[in-house]
């Protein structure tokens, strides 16, 4: 098999979605309504990007609405938005539970849209949110899911306003069919085990000797491993195995992540409070 993942890092994260790992993991938990801009610069360029283009990636936020500016005096503040507050809870919700519990045989959720050309952002989102909740390419704008997700589902194509352009079906696989080798070829299966594996090995072992490389490390970790979700269906065991290494990378996260919080947060509180 050819190895297409290099290292348990999902390659440099974009600074926007840095953004959002950082008050995802150190700000949300302490309930704070704003956070400082030049902080937010400072952790960014802690990650190789210039003060330049922090800021771009902040303005770039504020305009998909997921950032809201203020300004006290000389100071620019951020809050979070409700929109990504609730795209970060269900991002939680999401990479908290993953392979927390073998999966037998379940509802399965179709869906199919035919959004039009005029709505490409919209489309793009929705596909976006479509992988991270566990759905597969069948083939154009059909999509396939082990889950019951027609709650998840309606909202997104009500929050999108896509309804009208798209169609949703909940069932089960027919035992006539061999689905196994069916999800074979929507799901890469074989690098769905390799992500896992690069990521055990790049995080294992890891050791850090002051706060800031705390918050480093715990950045980089649940960015890493919240792009499973986009890539792991968490298909029902009596129909594939689950991956070989996921086991193992699920219980390494759990047991870094909360280890390094003290430590990390005691930096972002530093470098956030001006």
């Amino acid at each position: 098999m050819t190895n297409r993942v290099n290292s348990g890092e999902a390659g440099r994260p974009a600074p926007q979605d840095l953004v959002l790992s950082l008050l995802g993991a150190h700000h949300v938990p302490r309930e704070r309504g704003e956070v400082w801009s030049g902080g937010l610069v400072r952790l960014l360029e802690e990650f190789g990007f210039s003060a330049g283009a922090a800021r771009v990636a902040l303005n770039r936020l504020v305009g998909r609405e997921l950032l809201a500016r203020s300004k006290d005096g000389r100071h620019v503040h951020y809050t979070l938005t409700p929109r990504t507050l609730a795209v970060l809870a269900e991002g939680d919700r999401r990479i908290f539970t993953l392979g927390g519990s073998p999966r037998h045989e379940t509802t399965w959720t179709v869906l199919w849209h035919s959004i039009p050309e005029d709505r490409r952002l919209a489309r793009t989102r929705l596909v976006r949110r479509l992988r991270f909740l566990g759905f597969g390419p069948v083939q154009d704008g059909t999509w396939l899911a082990p889950h019951d997700r027609e709650s998840e589902v309606a909202k997104l194509l009500d929050e999108l306003d896509v309804a009208a352009h798209a169609g949703m079906l909940l069932g089960r696989p027919a035992t006539a069919v061999d689905f196994g080798v069916f999800v074979a070829r929507v799901w890469d299966l074989d690098e769905l085990d390799e992500r896992y594996r690069a990521f055990v090995e790049h995080f294992r072992d890891q050791h850090v000797a002051d706060d800031r490389q705390a918050l480093l490390l715990r950045t980089r970790l649940v960015h890493t491993f919240r792009e499973f979700p986009f890539h792991d269906p968490e298909l029902p065991e009596d129909l594939v195995p689950a991956p070989k290494h996921r086991a193992e990378a699920v219980r390494l996260f759990h047991d870094l992540y909360p280890a390094l919080a003290p430590a990390a947060q005691r930096y972002f509180d530093e470098v956030t409070v001006p």
